[in-house]
């Protein structure tokens, strides 16, 4: 990845960022500092990670990817991952991924999970006012 540029762009309040097909560990430690960097910057809510062109997924990938998602967590934000080819989700079922402890979301494209991370907070406010 390293003649690959990765952007990270913002969307109302959430990052995105589209994984390339077969990001180095360099690559991947680099763009982890990067999103957490601009997370601190923008006060994003979130993060979309669209995987739509990761064709292979090793553990130091898988790893790197759920600490990202708790360390946003830990910054008050929430990962929705995307596009996820069915070879990688089966290597990270294979490799003990688990999104649920991780508090990573999943949605069947970058519409609906920008939809996910800016909609939540406004159906709360919602509910709060009627109260």
């Amino acid at each position: 990845m390293a003649d690959q540029s990765v952007s990270i762009i913002k969307v109302h309040d959430v990052l995105l960022v589209t994984m390339p097909a077969d990001p180095d560990d360099a690559a991947i430690t680099a763009l982890q500092e990067q999103i957490l960097d601009r997370m601190d910057r923008t006060k994003a809510k979130g993060l979309v990670l669209d995987l739509s062109n990761v064709e292979t997924l090793d553990s130091f990938f898988a790893r790197t990817t759920v600490e990202t998602a708790q360390m946003i967590y830990l910054m008050g934000g929430r990962t929705v991952l995307v596009g996820m080819r069915p070879s990688v989700a089966i290597t990270a079922t294979q490799l003990g991924l688990s999104l649920k402890l991780s508090r990573v979301s999943s949605a069947v494209n970058v519409d609906k999970a920008v939809d996910m991370l800016t909609e939540l907070p406004r159906r709360r406010q919602g509910n709060e006012r009627r109260e």
